[in-house]
């Protein structure tokens, strides 16, 4: 499904289920918060996101544990899902936390960075009780990385909320 779909069918389901989402962007620098923009509707369900492409901002702003980003630096696994779920939780409104937290981080390139090659990608998802993270090898050049990110990340929404529903 292409990307433009995929937002489309993701805000129509969170509308639907009365459900919120809240991002949190480090590879792809808010491109996947302006996929779900360009859909009319989603102001209903995108709480908001955070671009954090520096470390202390995962740290400071989205709770990302500093030993984690010591020990693994900024691309890895469970940074992924600790930005997903940091993002869910600060980007609440109110005392309510977002429905769903999900987060991409990665290396572009077109150089390697923190020892991981460009095209390494991990998303992260957090809902109530429940983090996944997914990992990617993409190909291609930073644009087609970050686009491919982008997608993956839409996907695994998706995957989730057709899942549920």
């Amino acid at each position: 499904m292409i990307k433009e779909e995929l937002a489309t069918k993701i805000v129509t389901i969170l509308t639907e289920q009365r459900q919120t989402i809240a991002l949190a962007e480090s590879l792809t620098g808010g491109l996947l918060c302006a996929s779900l923009v360009a859909v009319p509707g989603a102001s209903v369900v995108l709480n908001g996101a955070v671009v954090a492409y520096n470390a202390a901002i995962k740290r400071q702003v989205l709770g990302v544990d500093a030993s984690l980003l010591a020990i693994h630096g900024t691309v890895h696994p469970d940074v992924a899902a600790h930005m997903a779920t940091g993002a869910r939780d600060v980007l609440g409104i109110g005392q309510q936390q977002a429905t769903y937290g999900l987060a991409t981080t990665g290396v572009a390139g077109p150089e390697s960075h923190e020892g991981k090659i460009p095209g390494t990608v991990f998303i992260g998802f957090a809902a109530n009780n429940f983090v996944e993270t997914r990992n990617f090898e993409f190909v291609g050049d930073r644009d087609a990385v970050r686009q491919q990110a982008v997608q993956a990340a839409l996907e695994c929404l998706h995957d989730h909320l057709v899942a549920e529903s």
